[in-house]
């Protein structure tokens, strides 16, 4: 019979037994005789000392070095059964909550790590984090009780890996940096333990994608700050692995996942069934507050009864482990999660961020798009580059999904205004424009105010701008005829005023058809001959095929230059001017207003 443990340390303070040592040696030293200590079964006290000397360690590779250590020690002592909660008596339990203590401030510690100022810890800390959820994760499954044989998932030690990578604790170490930096930097997630995390994990192990969607909400929830909801979108926007398919789920980090779940009760596959259920039996409990199930039942109200209801909250009762291999249950967590975040992002930049993935990234992969209609409305409503990069997710839930959303013509219409051809997003609405303006069924009297805007605002844009309009005109006019009377009209009196009302902010009550594009005719004597060459080809036969919009699209004053340079064009005609040429200016003969008045260069800085 083994002997019994001596398990917690004694009040009075013990002092270290290797006083005169390097810290090295020390650590070296107290992992031997851990290791030592629960081979034989003695007493595991030099652990605590082990955790003492790595949490007042300030060199980063003693540090490192101790929480290797700390590592492997925990590692022996959860394989060793010392954690499991199963079959033990008073005085093993009693070890049992002490050595969990420990191990609680070891992760403590290594959630502060992962803000540390030395990227070694940083990417150290997240890598012992993960292999230990693995190994305390396994040993749950070896000591779960027969009544509960499906496999686990140590979910208690996995929030703290979510709560550090969103919440983003300082390093207990500190930072070698100013007050500033710490100002601004605090509670963001460093890019190099973020993109480890994807790499390694987020974005191959489908049972912590799963786990991490899941558990991000709640701690959202209970974390107001910015910086959180900065740290989830990180991740989030960077997803681009996610399944599509039931086969696709065959990555699992905790490999008794990946054992075939029994099927689902009262339905034919795992893909037939509805999504509702996610907590196994540990967890139920904590979390019955809060079940994202809950939120996507449907029920047909009107069919169903009261007792029906009243009887059957949820459609189908699924285990965790079915969930991981249930592709509605991806969809389902991932959804809830955007939905989490989408209301929490208070700047614009990390608003242009989700956007900028919406359409692509997003609305494929929800239970149901329509659930951020209203966010994203709200963004079109912004107006800005907010809302111009909302259109294209805007016009994706219309086309794909069936939205409804009859102002969309003129919310779009509100957008061209003069700032649209000076911003940053430029290209990108020209993008958008064209998609959505290439239907044949829209009416002529809409098509009509989007031209003629256009060729309005081009009388004041750069010449970048101007070479964006034409193209994108010219192929608005050869999709529908029926505005090429547009510029055909001519008008013989000239006092005749322009019937189109700039001001009207509803497309189809402009009188734009009834008008001319005489703004794109004016562009003929522009002065970059780039833009007077294109606007030509109004004038000539609408026989050449459609522009390629992106040929145009990419063009900025850089280009424009690079292209007379390279091409060494050479002027046939003088720019125009609004003064006389000076021969005379800098030379000794003229003057500032006069012939011959002396140096003017330095009666130009003659200060008085």
């Amino acid at each position: 019979m083994a002997p019994p443990i001596r398990s917690l340390p004694p009040l009075k303070k013990r002092k270290t037994n290797h006083p005169s040592t390097s810290t090295a040696s020390q650590i070296q030293a107290l992992e031997a005789e851990i290791t030592t200590a629960v081979t034989q079964n003695t007493s595991l006290n030099p652990l605590a000392d082990l955790l003492g000397l790595a949490l007042k360690t300030t060199d980063a590779h003693d540090v490192s070095k101790a929480i290797y250590a700390l590592y492997r020690v925990f590692v022996i002592l959860i394989t060793d059964g010392k954690l499991d909660a199963a079959g033990a008596d008073e005085q093993a339990k009693i070890v049992r909550t002490w050595l969990w203590g420990r191990l609680d401030s070891y992760t403590e510690f290594l959630q502060g790590l992962l803000r540390d100022e030395e990227k070694m810890l940083r990417v150290s800390a997240i890598q012992i984090l993960f292999s230990l959820l693995k190994h305390l994760s396994t040993a749950l499954t070896r000591s779960a009780p027969s009544s509960t044989p499906h496999p686990q998932f140590h979910v208690s030690f996995f929030k703290k890996i979510v709560y550090g990578l969103l919440v983003c604790p300082p390093s207990p170490r500190g930072r070698a940096t100013g007050a500033a930096d710490l100002a601004e930097n605090a509670g963001i997630l460093d890019a190099d333990v973020r993109d480890t995390f994807i790499d390694t994990w987020f974005s191959v192990h489908d049972d912590i994608r799963w786990f991490f969607l899941r558990e991000a909400v709640p701690i959202l929830a209970s974390n107001p700050s910015p910086n959180a909801s900065a740290n989830l979108l990180s991740i989030l926007e960077r997803l681009t692995t996610f399944p599509t398919t039931t086969a696709e789920l065959n990555a699992w980090w905790v490999a008794e996942l990946g054992a075939k779940p029994p099927k689902v009760k009262g339905s034919k596959s795992m893909d037939d069934a509805q999504v509702d259920a996610d907590e196994d039996e540990t967890s139920d409990k904590e979390d019955a507050h809060d079940d994202w199930r809950k939120f996507f039942d449907e029920e047909d109200a009107a069919t169903a009864t009261p007792k029906t209801v009243a009887a059957s909250a949820r459609l189908h009762k699924m285990t965790v482990h079915q969930s991981l291999h249930a592709l509605p249950s991806h969809r389902a967590v991932f959804t809830r999660a955007w939905l989490a975040l989408l209301p929490r992002l208070s700047t614009t930049a990390l608003s242009l961020r989700a956007l900028t993935v919406m359409h692509r990234g997003v609305l494929p992969h929800l239970t149901r798009p329509v659930l951020v209609m209203d966010w994203v409305s709200a963004s079109v409503d912004h107006g800005g580059t907010v809302g111009l990069l909302a259109l294209n997710a805007l016009f994706e839930l219309m086309k794909g999904y069936n939205l409804d959303y009859p102002s969309f013509y003129t919310r779009l219409y509100a957008f061209l205004d003069r700032d649209v051809l000076h911003a940053k997003h430029r290209a990108r609405f020209f993008r958008l424009a064209e998609v959505f303006l290439s239907s044949t069924h829209l009416p002529a009297t809409i098509l009509a105010s989007f031209v003629k805007r256009l060729a309005r605002l081009s009388l004041t844009a750069p010449p970048a701008a101007v070479v964006m309009v034409v193209p994108f005109v010219y192929n608005v006019l050869k999709r529908h005829p029926a505005l090429m009377v547009m510029i055909h009209r001519v008008e013989v009196d000239s006092e005749v005023k322009d019937p189109f009302r700039a001001a009207d902010a509803n497309p189809l009550t402009t009188c734009a058809i009834d008008s001319s594009l005489w703004e794109l005719h004016a562009q003929e004597t522009h002065y970059h001959s780039a833009v007077s060459t294109l606007a030509k080809i109004f004038g000539e036969a609408f026989t050449k095929p459609g522009y390629a919009m992106e040929d145009f699209l990419d063009h900025g004053y850089g280009t424009l230059l690079d292209t007379e340079f390279i091409r060494g064009r050479r002027i046939k005609k003088e720019p125009a001017l609004g003064m006389d040429m000076r021969t005379d200016l800098f030379s000794a003969k003229g003057g500032v207003g006069e012939e011959g008045g002396g140096d003017v260069v330095n009666e130009l800085w003659a200060f008085s």
